[in-house]
């Protein structure tokens, strides 16, 4: 999946009403919209429902740029700005903290996890929810921060400008949602460190028991996912400071449902 990537021209054609041109917009942002969306909200119904909203919002509001920034900053602020203010976001912030998380994280665990024909993609699932989840413990200003320098790997000048704050304020943020994660993969994630007391497999059949995982359905592991035991080599492989960067970065990057693209091209083209 490669960064939002518009030329000017098609971006000023669009606005002119050039139905061709609306349909490139939209194809060259509608994968990062919907990949922030996913990891700021988790939720695969709330990211798809936040990207449609999102999506209309930049469409309607392309008249708006001026080109005083990069497209591609104005197209994250716009996404931001709906992520910050919607009230259904608001309303679904399930307030999770990293305490709460790590305790749910140990309850139910097995010493000897019972084997399954499909324990290795279930591991995968859980592993991808698992990590996807714990960023819901970071408050939504943090959360945004993390997920635009470390998922999303935007420069420092073009984050600080999407959340329109000082660059000095957006390293602070960072800095501090760095600190969150890597503590509590730290002491809590059996991938990052062997002393953790939760791990996948020890993990898998409370996950199970409560419906969080689902045999035979994998929504957050296709669309060719590392494997389980591959995450964990390569999260191994790397120093410790850089082990959460890596359990976050190996969660899958899933692609903008098509019909989202499809139906907002027919319902907001021109002479529609």
């Amino acid at each position: 999946m490669t960064a939002i990537s518009v030329k000017t021209e098609t971006v000023q054609a669009a606005q002119e009403g050039d139905r061709i041109a609306l349909e490139r917009v939209l194809e060259g942002v509608q994968d990062q919209i919907h990949h922030l969306a996913r990891r700021i909200l988790v939720n695969p119904e709330d990211a798809r429902e936040a990207t449609q909203e999102i999506l209309i919002l930049i469409l309607t509001k392309l008249s708006t740029f001026k080109g005083e920034s990069r497209f591609s900053t104005w197209v994250y602020r716009v996404a931001v700005r709906y992520l910050v203010s919607a009230k259904k976001v608001r309303d679904r912030d399930l307030g999770l903290t990293f305490d709460a998380f790590a305790a749910d994280l140990e309850d139910g665990l097995v010493s000897e996890p019972p084997k399954a024909p499909d324990d290795v993609l279930l591991l995968n699932e859980l592993r991808i929810s698992c990590t996807m989840a714990m960023l819901l413990c970071l408050t939504m200003d943090l959360r945004l921060a993390y997920v635009l320098g470390d998922i999303l790997e935007l420069e420092h000048g073009e984050a600080s400008s999407i959340l329109e704050i000082a660059p000095a304020a957006y390293r602070k943020r960072l800095s501090r949602a760095r600190e969150e994660v890597m503590a509590f993969t730290s002491r809590h994630c059996g991938i990052v460190s062997a002393k953790a007391k939760c791990n996948c497999p020890k993990r898998l059949p409370a996950a199970i028991a409560s419906g969080r995982i689902q045999p035979g359905s994998y929504p957050n592991s296709a669309g060719g996912a590392q494997t389980y035991h591959d995450a964990r080599r390569q999260v191994a492989s790397v120093i410790d400071g850089l082990k959460a960067f890596e359990l976050q970065n190996a969660v899958p990057r899933q692609r903008c449902p098509e019909d989202i693209r499809v139906q907002l091209t027919e319902i907001l083209s021109p002479g529609h």
